[in-house]
């Protein structure tokens, strides 16, 4: 099952970045290509904090890795410019010493991302004034600028995640009060997989059960359409953080699967 959790995460970056128009593929200095075992997402011209559309995905995951994968990777992203990205370790990726190649090229461990799943039980009920639909394109200029600034992208990359709904295997979703689009929600299916992501509220709307509200629309219809198994992702959890969406993301009936550790270069000061 972790397996499965990883593959469809490669996947649906794989998605994302066939939907970018070239305009954005130009603007944002986008690139996604497979080195060795791994996936590696690159955005050049997002702000450093965009670590979620720069990472490299399954290394050493289908197969044992070699240290000159290692250092096309290091070199892929220090050619593109890239100051800071994440490259994720699986509990099962090969061999063992692969955590010290990163180490030793550089690298510091970063906070990990804790993978929750959950099964085909209904979702609880969620109290918000909020109104979750399927978004249409009229309202993807919104779910765009939103996520993008929630994830920390930049207005740049707003343009990109307002493709989200034409990238395949994606539905894309909002939620509305009074008129007005004020969060966003993703969900991405694969080969009865399903994968949340890209849930966000717009500031002055956060506390209302947006999100809440989104993750349970989206819960809904992964059932509808027929998913056998659930999942998603967020910060794992650590002393001092509030940790909001973890909290509602175990509301929603979601279990702790794995945390994946995350290796990327030191912050610059």
């Amino acid at each position: 099952m972790t397996i499965e959790l990883e593959a469809i995460e490669r996947a649906e970056i794989e998605a994302l970045h066939a939907a970018a128009t070239d305009e954005v593929r130009s603007e944002l200095r986008l690139a996604c290509e497979a080195i060795g075992t791994a996936l590696i997402s690159i955005a050049a011209n997002v702000p450093a904090t965009g670590i979620v559309v720069n990472r490299a995905i399954g290394l050493g995951v289908e197969d044992a890795e070699r240290p000159e994968t290692v250092d096309t990777i290091f070199a892929r992203y220090r050619a593109a410019g890239v100051p800071r990205y994440f490259v994720h370790v699986h509990p099962e990726s090969r061999p063992a010493e692969l955590r010290q190649w990163l180490l030793d090229r550089g690298l510091e461990k970063a906070r990990g991302w804790m993978k929750f799943t959950r099964g085909r039980e209904a979702p609880p009920k969620v109290d918000s004034p909020v109104t979750v639909r399927r978004a249409g394109p009229e309202h993807m200029t919104a779910f765009g600028r939103i996520a993008a600034a929630a994830f920390d992208l930049g207005d740049a990359a707003a343009k990109w995640l307002a493709c989200l709904d034409r990238a395949q295997g994606w539905h894309a979703y909002v939620s509305v009060a009074n008129g007005e689009v004020v969060g966003t929600g993703g969900l991405f299916i694969r080969d009865g997989i399903g994968w949340l992501d890209f849930g966000a509220t717009a500031p002055q709307h956060r506390g209302k059960g947006s999100q809440s509200a989104l993750l349970r629309h989206r819960i809904l219809d992964a059932l509808d359409l027929g998913c056998r198994l659930i999942g998603t992702a967020t910060g794992e959890a650590v002393e001092g953080d509030p940790q909001h969406s973890y909290r509602n993301i175990q509301r929603m009936g979601f279990r702790e699967a794995y945390v994946r550790e995350n290796y990327a270069p030191p912050r610059r000061p």
